[in-house]
């Protein structure tokens, strides 16, 4: 359990400290609201590192590109995913999701989904007459809502849009000013699949996606505040599936990221000329994504430490038991995280269930290291059409 009584900001900071790094030696690391939209909720794609925007589609699309939903397998599925934050300080901090998916017609399918990020219990304490006397205790939390539309465009291609309501209640008791900060999103992704070719004397296939996430108005907790970008993102990648036989697959998969936010600019000491801090700049939403690929302080060289790369493979054997592994990376001046992910999945008859494990290689320790992560889809019908194969 944790035990804090302080401000919302400084709150903010002490949880996500290890999320971004060493704050005062990376002054240029873009902070965002809502950080837990960041944070990968299922196990198949954090197994590889990280990344799912050309994946094969799964019932976790909708948290990375929901133009894959069209060409699911199946005709819909119910996903619930659990993630431990923090797991080696707190045992009350977790990210709950809850994904459901339907292929309501053959060009076109429709999801929703319910993301809870809980930040734990604060037992708010207060000293009087040399006794500490306990307030109560506080339960903040964000969350997601969210609805996705996709309509296959050709055979080939498919586009769709999604629409999330975004909270974020960190207000405390000892906050008199703080309210909940409320906010809409919007998702534009796109999906290519190929069909099947030759390629090293093997049957394959080649998958790209985009993905333009979260793009919206910013938060604001305080009235008269300053207000916080959500974590507008651009996701693009590819995969390239092998058919080893008819028994085994494996794939081969690549993502960058890049978050539409603007760069942290410096702001000058008055007396010394000097740079005294980097922040933000206080710019709408729309301009914010426009600026996000020219505005950083050392140019397009720092403007390309801001962009992640993640690589990862699947092994698939009889579309029955699977083993993933991948690697993410982050510029050390952008917020060093950088670590491996192991994962296993297993397929039942009624249901998938995946597991994923991640240990860090940067000097900045991540929240999910040496953390499992779970993840259970509950197939509700028979598989398609086989022209939507895998």
């Amino acid at each position: 359990m944790c035990n804090i009584k302080n401000n919302i900001g400084v709150f903010i900071i002490v949880l996500f400290l290890p999320f971004f790094g060493n704050l005062s030696a990376q002054e240029k690391i873009i902070v965002t609201g809502v950080p837990f939209l960041l944070i990968t909720p299922d196990a198949r794609a954090a197994a590889m590192g990280e990344q799912g925007v050309a994946t094969s589609a799964d019932a976790y699309s909708q948290q990375w590109n929901p133009s894959k939903y069209v060409f699911s397998e199946q005709k819909s599925g119910f996903g619930i995913s659990y993630t431990p934050y923090l797991s080696k300080l707190v045992n009350d901090i977790f990210l709950g999701n809850i994904t459901y998916f339907n292929k309501n017609t053959e060009r076109s399918a429709w999801a929703m989904s319910f993301k809870y990020f809980s930040l734990g219990d604060i037992v708010l304490n207060d000293l009087v007459a040399g006794t500490i006397i306990e307030q109560g205790i506080e339960r903040p939390n964000e969350l997601t809502l969210d609805f996705s539309y996709s309509l296959l465009l050709n055979t080939k291609y498919s586009m769709a849009v999604a629409t999330r309501f975004i909270r974020s209640d960190l207000k405390i008791s000892s906050d008199l000013d703080a309210t909940s900060a409320n906010t809409l999103g919007v998702d534009i992704a796109g999906f290519y699949k190929s069909d099947l070719f030759d390629f090293a004397k093997k049957k394959a296939r080649l998958r790209i996606g985009f993905n333009i996430s979260n793009i919206g108005p910013r938060l604001k907790y305080d009235e008269g505040g300053q207000k916080n970008f959500i974590p507008t993102n651009l996701k693009v990648g590819s995969g390239l599936n092998l058919h080893l036989d008819s028994d085994n697959k494996i794939s081969f998969n690549l993502e960058f990221n890049k978050l539409l936010v603007p760069s942290p600019v410096p702001v000058l000491n008055e007396n010394t000329g000097k740079i005294d801090r980097y922040e933000q700049p206080d710019i709408s939403f729309l301009s914010g994504i426009f600026e996000s690929f020219s505005d950083a302080p050392g140019g397009y060289t720092e403007e390309l430490k801001e962009v992640t790369w993640g690589i990862g493979s699947e092994y698939n054997f009889q579309d029955a038991f699977a083993l993933r592994a991948g690697y993410f990376n982050e510029s050390l001046e952008k917020g060093s995280r950088r670590y491996f992910t192991l994962g296993t999945g297993f397929s039942l008859n009624f249901a998938d269930i995946d597991i994923s494990y991640l240990f860090s290689t940067s000097r900045v320790r991540s929240p999910l290291e040496n953390t499992l992560r779970f993840s259970i889809t509950f197939n509700m019908d028979d598989p398609q059409l086989a022209n939507v194969e895998n």
